[in-house]
């Protein structure tokens, strides 16, 4: 049985707001949960591994592109229970805001498709919880002076 469905603990990931000319990088998430839905990239932390180069490392396997990260955006918890009340799901993520820096995206073996989109796009779609606030904040963010990576 898959060790993140009905987990005893928590399970920590990392995701990447790859901003590029007013637009953002998304994914359409390829597994469960939450398939078919868009967010950003991103996945699980590996152990030793730091959380932007988590993020980093997912963004290059899931859609191919590099970028330089800006700096951390608020953490989202997604929880999900089955009908019967019972916890199927837990993981924190860990957003960063970052800009992008080459490649175009193309969809890897953990997404359905990509997209850049801007924040009046992505209001028109269905994405993953939290998504709105932590783009809400990585384009606020930018636009406040998050220029040169930290």
């Amino acid at each position: 049985m898959d060790a993140r469905l009905f987990p005893t603990r928590p399970f920590v990931g990392a995701s990447i707001a790859v901003l590029r000319e007013g637009r953002v990088l998304l994914a359409a998430r390829a597994n469960e949960p939450l398939r078919g839905v868009w967010t950003l990239p991103g996945g699980l932390v590996e152990p030793g591994e730091t959380l932007a180069s988590a993020a980093l490392r997912e963004l290059r396997e899931e859609v191919g592109v590099e970028a330089e990260v800006l700096g951390p955006l608020t953490p989202t918890e997604i929880i999900l229970h089955g009908a019967d009340g019972r916890l199927r799901h837990h993981y924190v993520i860990h957003p960063h805001a970052a800009l992008w820096r080459g490649g175009e995206p193309v969809p890897g073996p953990e997404a359905l498709g990509v997209r850049w989109a801007t924040l009046a796009e992505v209001a028109g779609l269905e994405t993953t919880p939290g998504l709105a606030e932590t783009l809400g904040e990585a384009f606020a963010r930018r636009a406040a002076g998050w220029a040169e990576p930290r």
